[in-house]
């Protein structure tokens, strides 16, 4: 009896969520919270606790980045598909990391670690051969995190449909052929 009280209270709470959704019938997970400065404490921390780490300069945030990387976030959100934006022309070389999960399955710290994973993938090799795996792609997030060139970031983070899409910009950008990181 209980049990069946208990079942009628959580489908009751489920409708009336559901009704004031809109009539959807999904599980809310958290959100990564929308604040920009929020974004921009954690990337900055995360980044620049793994520069500090090879006593490497740490990044600057720039606003020009995190408009740019906002753009881009957007796209990806609007498709649903993650994919490097064009460089701009003229110059002006900018890095790129993306990353793409499940939506508010990730706080923004959890997102930015999963780009410092690739160390285990790392060496200090020139351009593009930083990779223990003989895969550039393996490492190429942490080689643009820690290439000691790199000044600037800027982050952004949007919502699809069923995943978050971040997007850091790094200026100048890394990994260029031939030279190492740091």
């Amino acid at each position: 009896m209980l049990v069946r009280r208990l079942v009628a209270l959580i489908l009751a709470l489920t409708c009336a969520s559901a009704a004031a959704a809109g009539g959807e019938w999904r599980i809310r997970q958290p959100t990564p919270p929308r604040d920009v400065r929020v974004l921009q404490r954690a990337m900055l921390d995360v980044h620049n606790r793994a520069r500090g780490e090879l006593g490497l300069a740490p990044l600057a945030w720039s606003r020009t980045l995190a408009s740019a990387a906002a753009v881009h976030a957007q796209e990806l959100a609007r498709s649903g598909r993650l994919f490097h934006a064009q460089q701009p022309a003229g110059g002006g070389w900018q890095g790129e990391n993306l990353f793409a999960g499940t939506r508010g399955g990730y706080d923004y710290g959890e997102m930015a670690r999963y780009w410092l994973a690739e160390r285990r993938n790392f060496r200090n090799g020139p351009s593009p051969r930083f990779s223990r795996t003989g895969r550039w792609q393996d490492a190429a997030h942490y080689a643009q995190i820690v290439w000691r060139d790199t000044t600037e970031v800027g982050c952004a983070m949007e919502q699809g449909q069923a995943q978050d899409f971040l997007v850091c910009r790094y200026f100048p950008g890394g990994e260029v052929a031939g030279r190492r990181a740091y």
